[in-house]
This record gives C-alpha cells, structure tokens and sequence, in this order.
C-alpha cells in the first residue's frame, strides 16, 4: 500500500497560531480546538478528509523562494477581490501576472514570507 499525505507542513518563526489562524480566515476552514497561542504547532484540518495545514515553530528563518507553493482559485469572488481580501488579513502582494485577456495570476506572500498565487476566479 502506498502512503497518503497527512499534513502540508509550514514552518514558521512567529506564532504558529497566528500564521494558521491568517490561513484558516483565507481558506475559511477551522483551527483545531486543541491550538491555543504560543503553542508550537497549530492545524488546519481539512473537514473532506484531505491532508491538513500544520504549522511548526523553527529557529531558522526563510532564505529562498519557496519550492512548493499553493494556487488558490477564488469560488464566489475574482482575483481581485480575492487579492484584497487576502491583503487585508495581512498578505503582501509579491507580483501581478495578470494577462489583458483576464488570465494569468497574482502572487502574493503570507505573513511569514511563503509565496502562494491568486488565479483567475470562477467569477473573473
């Protein structure tokens, strides 16, 4: 039997909690109840049963691009409001590769410096 993935894990130098609670608000699923602030791991769990988001405390900052990165499709809202409201939980846009025709994507950075992208929507 093959193994399966159980956790996408982040590593981070701030509060664990506080970086999972940034991706918990951009994905809108549920920080477990066992995390509490200033512990040294928190999760996302994932309620279809897919691997979830753990975030672990490390000493060592981040020094390169990332070499795995997530691309987020928006459901019920474009790139661009999507862009915003990710801005206003506290991401950073890094660069906007958005083409005339209306494809193309954003990239944009959570609080700890890990890339993601922001594609076109399904409403633009």
């Amino acid at each position: 039997m093959n193994p399966t993935i159980r956790h996408i894990t982040f590593d981070c130098t701030g509060d664990p909690y506080d970086l999972a609670s940034f991706w918990s608000a951009l994905l809108g699923r549920p920080l477990s109840d066992d995390d509490k602030p200033g512990d040294p791991e928190a999760l996302i769990a994932d309620p279809n049963g897919g691997p979830g988001l753990l975030f672990v405390r490390v000493e060592e900052g981040k020094t390169a691009k990332n070499r795995l990165h997530f691309d987020l499709r928006p459901q019920g809202r474009t790139r661009a409001e999507e862009v915003a409201r990710a801005l206003g939980l506290g991401a950073r846009r890094l660069a906007d590769h958005t083409r005339p025709d209306g494809t193309g994507w954003v990239v944009m950075a959570d609080p700890e410096g890990n890339e993601f992208c922001v594609e076109r929507g399904e409403k633009g």
